[in-house]
């Protein structure tokens, strides 16, 4: 089901967290969330390494929303690296980035992303921008096969 579905959101600043959970909130996406700071804990979270071991907790997401400018290991760097692990070389990764840069945009899709989007200024057009994400890559586009084992859901 789409609402069960897991988002990974990598993203460096904290009022951008802020902004993004509450824009989800506000557009009634109820798909669990998990965020983590930058490409490092991308590429933990993504291996299944400490602190995300546990894939119970920290299941593989369906879909990762990756900023390009992060410390450590920058986005770029991510998608290079899961585009060269088999078991994650399908998974959807939509780039949310504030760069409107047509070098990044390029270098994103060259990479593997599958959609480049620019985080929007206003709060209303953040809203409108989950609203489609929750649209067009969970109720509409059909996800490929990953190595990910089944998850349970909850009540069951």
């Amino acid at each position: 089901m789409p609402e069960n579905v897991l988002i990974l959101i990598a993203e460096d600043r904290e009022d951008d967290v802020v902004l993004m959970r509450r824009a989800f909130e506000k557009a009634n996406v109820v798909n669990p969330l998990h965020f983590v700071r930058d490409g490092e804990e991308t590429i933990a979270y993504l291996r299944g390494e400490p602190p995300y071991a546990n894939r119970d907790e920290f299941p593989l997401p369906d879909l990762l929303l990756l900023d390009l400018k992060m410390p450590k290991i920058d986005g770029f760097e991510v998608l290079e690296w899961m585009r060269d692990q088999p078991g994650l070389k399908a998974l959807r990764v939509v780039v949310l980035t504030s760069s409107e840069e047509m070098g990044d945009v390029n270098r994103a899709y060259s990479l593997g992303a599958n959609s480049f989007l620019v985080k929007p200024v206003q709060f209303h057009d953040f809203v409108d921008l989950t609203r489609t994400i929750n649209g067009h890559w969970l109720w509409m586009s059909r996800a490929p096969d990953s190595f990910r084992r089944p998850r349970k859901i909850k009540d069951e």
